[in-house]
Formats: structure tokens, sequence, C-alpha cells
């Protein structure tokens, strides 16, 4: 339930996502869940951030670079099946990336479940920064990630899923 997301950039052209899903295949890693948006508002933000709780894996000087050109960047989240793996593959293939933990939940498929899901956070206060998920129609479950802004909190209230 409680998983590490992996957070990289990615430049904005045909290709780029083939590439990194190539190098994690070919690695046997798979990807169980991704999700992709323009990165110049989201660099923006990381470099206010900067500084204050921000955990990097790659150097400073990756992060100036892509700044003043981020608008040629997507941002890519995702979660995969060997996370350590990944990570490390994808450090030396040179991606610039970052790690989150998030709340993975596998919920079954039919109306009302996400509202459950966001009624839980709602009532023990905690913000949801952001979230993804997706569902085969007709199929019997769904994968909603979720970024709470109390990862420890939110790990506590949906122990049981």
């Amino acid at each position: 339930m409680v998983r590490t997301e992996i957070s990289l950039f990615l430049k904005n052209v045909p290709g780029e996502l083939g590439k990194l899903s190539t190098t994690l295949s070919e690695a046997s890693v798979n990807i169980d869940a991704l999700t992709i948006q323009d990165a110049s508002k989201y660099v923006q933000g990381l470099f206010k951030a900067r500084g204050k709780s921000l955990k990097r894996i790659a150097p400073a000087a990756s992060y100036g670079s892509m700044r003043k050109d981020s608008a040629d960047y997507a941002l890519i989240r995702l979660l995969v099946d060997h996370t350590d793996k990944a990570i490390d593959l994808l450090s030396k293939a040179e991606y610039v990336l970052d790690i989150m933990p998030v709340i993975a939940l596998e919920i079954d498929n039919k109306p009302g479940m996400l509202a459950k899901m966001a009624k839980k956070f709602g009532e023990e206060g905690i913000n949801i920064n952001y979230i993804y998920g997706s569902a085969i129609p007709k199929g019997k479950k769904s994968l909603f990630v979720f970024c709470p802004e109390d990862i420890d909190l939110a790990a506590g209230i949906f122990k049981d899923q």
C-alpha cells in the first residue's frame, strides 16, 4: 500500500516514452502505474521548494539546466514492481529523478469507491496533493495512487486495504 513513486523528467519529444519504457522492460521492470504532465509549472515549484524538504537524487546542476528550458520537458510519475532496480537503472542512464512515498490502493471498480477513499482522507484531515488511477472498463479492480501531505497518517487509515 505505501509505495515509492519515481518522478522523472523526459524531453517532450516523440520517442522518449518509448525509450524509457524499453529501458525498464529490457531490465524486466514492469510499470504498474504512470502519469505524464507538462513539467514547466512543476519545475518552477520545485525551485521554490528547494532547500526545504526536497529529496533529490540528481545533482543540483541537473535541475539548473532543466529550469531554463522546462517547457521542453514532461514530468513522468510512475510506480514499478522493482523500485530499487529501476532507480539504479534510471540513474545510470542519467535521468533526472526524485522519489516520493505514496499510497497505492487497489479498489473495487464500481461507482462510489473513489468517493469512499477520498472521504476517508477528508475525515482524517489529510490533504491530497495529487492522484492518478485507472481501471479496465468492466474490470473488477482499479488502481489509484494518492500523494497525501501526511503519508504516515494516510498509511494508518488504509492499513487494511
